[in-house]
């Protein structure tokens, strides 16, 4: 998000963390909040899952991105929570290398004219390939093995420009990938077996909490104060919730939606 507060390049922006908490039984509920500003966030996603019927024993499954700001987030409201990384995320990432190694050419052969990859040579496209079948089987060992191939191959590739970024692009998804090595799992198992394995649900409660209003075509620039605070009465409207806080804080305030000319209620 757009920081008014930018001194710098660098601190022009910061991060908002939004998404959207479904249990099995009852509505869904979104929530955001500016972590550098809330001085209790992990609190503040515990109190909605316990206002949705958490259990303290019940199995959670929290399903991010991998960033650095959520990784640790799903431990304090359930210790025992599973915390899966997003496959839509790790996809893109893909999806961004296989169309930048097309433009690659394939690594020369080895002096005794073997390929410098081990078993049938293969170009980098096909090692990416390669590289998505095993992050889809949950095979981490076998991803970063296959990423330090392709990076080998890359290296003596013909110099380029097109080279050095997708050096960069590939190592970039090496840390990223260690770093969530643990929310891992076997994704093909689990969509074999009807369980989510994308944060898709939660893209539009992402855009309908901030890209509209906040990030998307919009040229205003934010404090984390004042973004977080609209992100609560944001989230509030979005659940139904804000009558009735607008109810306890004013006991003589109604809530009475407004009508269409079709007798449709529309929000007040």
């Amino acid at each position: 998000m757009h920081s008014a507060e930018q001194r710098s390049r660098r601190d022009g922006w910061f991060e908002v963390i939004a998404g959207r908490a479904t249990p099995v039984e009852g509505p869904s509920k979104c929530f955001g909040f500016v972590q550098t500003y809330d001085t209790k966030p992990k609190r503040r996603l515990f109190d909605l899952l316990v206002a949705q019927g958490m259990t303290a024993n019940q199995v959670v499954t929290f399903i991010t991105d991998g960033g650095d700001d959520v990784r640790d987030l799903p431990l304090y409201p359930n210790a025992e929570a599973d915390h899966l990384l997003d496959w839509a995320h790790i996809t893109m990432r893909l999806t961004v290398m296989a169309v930048m190694a097309k433009s690659l050419q394939l690594a020369p052969p080895d002096e005794e004219g073997l390929p410098s990859l081990p078993g049938p040579a293969v170009g980098v496209a096909e090692a990416v390939e390669r590289l998505k079948w095993s992050c889809w089987h949950g095979n981490v060992v076998a991803a970063l093995d296959t990423i330090s191939y392709i990076e080998m191959d890359a290296e003596i590739a013909q110099t380029s420009a097109e080279q050095a970024k997708f050096l960069k692009t590939l190592r970039e998804f090496d840390t990223y990938l260690r770093a969530n090595a643990g929310p891992v799992p076997n994704y093909g198992e689990r969509y074999r077996a009807g369980e989510v394995i994308s944060s898709s649900l939660a893209e539009p409660a992402v855009n309908q909490v901030i890209s509209k209003r906040m990030v998307e075509k919009q040229q205003m620039r934010w404090s984390p104060r004042g973004a977080h605070l609209l992100l609560q009465v944001r989230t509030r409207a979005l659940n139904d919730d804000l009558a009735g806080d607008f109810a306890r804080w004013y006991p003589g305030f109604t809530h009475t939606p407004e009508t269409t000319s079709d007798d449709q209620p529309v929000a007040a």
